[in-house]
């Protein structure tokens, strides 16, 4: 139920896609292709701008990232990680 955002994940989309301290970074979900998530027929982006009431947030290094009210079902039961492996976002849901 809690989202939890590493700086190093924080730092790449600083670096990779231009966001900038002050930055809300939307976390949402998709039908169709993109991230993975436990549910087999969803996926999630990411979107950089405010969309909808912030649910579920957390500041990283200036950067608010976010789920809105609409795709907060998706932690009723699980944490989601965003952390950074081989270079690139991985975004990690634990169970709770």
């Amino acid at each position: 139920m809690n989202l939890n955002v590493t700086n190093e994940a924080a730092n790449w989309y600083k670096e990779e896609m231009g966001v900038e301290e002050g930055d809300l970074v939307r976390i949402f979900v998709k039908l169709y292709g993109g991230i993975p998530t436990v549910f087999s027929n969803f996926f999630l982006g990411v979107s950089v701008g405010k969309d909808g009431d912030m649910a579920i947030q957390e500041e990283v290094e200036g950067i608010t990232f976010y789920i809105n009210s609409e795709d907060s079902w998706l932690l009723d039961d699980h944490d989601l990680i965003v952390k950074v492996e081989d270079d690139e976002p991985s975004f990690v849901f634990e169970e709770v």
